[in-house]
């Protein structure tokens, strides 16, 4: 039975991963931070106690900060995959926090490959990058495409980028960077836009609220479905030689586009709720993303099969579930 170590198994793109691999019998282990609250809510569906026969997920507290942690955990699980999902993922808090996203994004990295090079652990490694180390470079973008981040997350993502690509070609480790442009869901954390606006059209409808207020609303971007980005992750690791992906749909849509979509699917007209608050600006701004996957259909067989528009449904519904609940008007 193959064995794989996910970091960031909380997230959005961890609890799919995690489904995933156990759909195809693997034995999976997660990387959890210590907290005095819950962080595990999109676990539940797989959890399992661990004290029961037959289980083949286990969640083990560590920190990306904690190199000899990690070297202790490698150590024992002996993972034949590992995917490095973890970091300080939201790009406009990183502009608050940019010594702890460098620590966490792009130290983190280094310090799980350096833990595998230690103990000679004979395993695949899967770094997750972003559309967000193309930054300010002009779309489409590809695995050629010259990296200009604009943001402290960004730049992280990069030297994670390139950490990765430097074991692979100093000690030929199996080790890939999958470039994924933004992938959502109704599991994407409430904070980033995508859910944000899904979250208050959800809200709005239950009449729990009336307003929602965004930043930018002509931002371009690639938005794919979170849950068939981790089917790429998973073919990445299968090829017979180690290399690096991009990972999109090459469709282009703005902030505004979701919006509209995401409303109009709960029947409501977006410009009576959105308002624009300065706030949510960057201070440095990424116009346009927009991926070519071509060599990721060539070389995995991998398509995307759900777009922006059908997306926004998705995540609408899921959201008004939620808000109809918490109204106490669901049948």
């Amino acid at each position: 039975m193959k064995k794989a170590l996910i970091t960031g198994v909380t997230g959005q793109d961890g609890s799919y991963l995690a489904e995933l691999l156990l759909e195809k019998g693997y034995e999976v282990h997660g990387l959890i931070r210590r907290a005095s609250t819950f962080n595990t809510g999109r676990l539940e569906q797989i959890y399992q106690d661990p004290h029961l026969e037959g289980v083949r997920f286990f969640l083990h507290y560590g920190d990306l900060t904690d190199g000899s942690r990690l070297v202790t955990l490698l150590q024992k699980i002996q993972p034949d995959e590992v995917y490095h999902l973890a970091a300080q993922s939201h790009v406009r808090v990183s502009f608050d926090e940019p010594e702890f996203t460098g620590d966490t994004t792009g130290t983190g990295t280094t310090r799980i490959l350096e833990a595998i090079r230690m103990i000679g652990l004979d395993c695949r490694f899967y770094q997750a990058s972003s559309s967000e180390m193309f930054g300010a470079t002009p779309p489409p973008q590809d695995e050629n495409t010259p990296f200009w981040p604009r943001s402290p997350y960004g730049a992280a993502k990069v030297y994670g980028y390139w950490m990765t690509r430097n074991y692979r070609e100093a000690y030929g480790m199996f080790a890939v960077n999958g470039i994924l442009f933004n992938h959502e869901s109704p599991r994407r954390g409430e904070t980033f836009v995508t859910r944000k606006i899904t979250r208050a059209v959800g809200r709005i409808k239950a009449g729990l609220d009336t307003e929602l207020y965004l930043g930018n609303l002509d931002a371009v971007r690639d938005w794919g479905y979170a849950k068939e980005y981790v089917e790429a992750m998973w073919l990445m690791l299968q090829a017979d030689e180690p290399s690096d992906f991009v990972v999109a749909t090459g469709t282009a849509y703005t902030v505004r586009d979701f919006v509209g979509f995401a409303f109009e699917h709960a029947g409501l007209d977006w410009e009576k709720y959105v308002r624009f608050d300065e706030r949510y600006l960057r201070p440095s701004e990424v116009d346009a993303l927009i991926g070519d996957a071509a060599k990721a259909a060539h070389e995995l067989g991998w398509k995307p099969r759900t777009l922006t528009p059908d997306i926004a449904k998705i995540m609408v519904d899921a959201d008004l579930e939620i808000a109809l609940g918490a109204a106490g008007r669901l049948d």
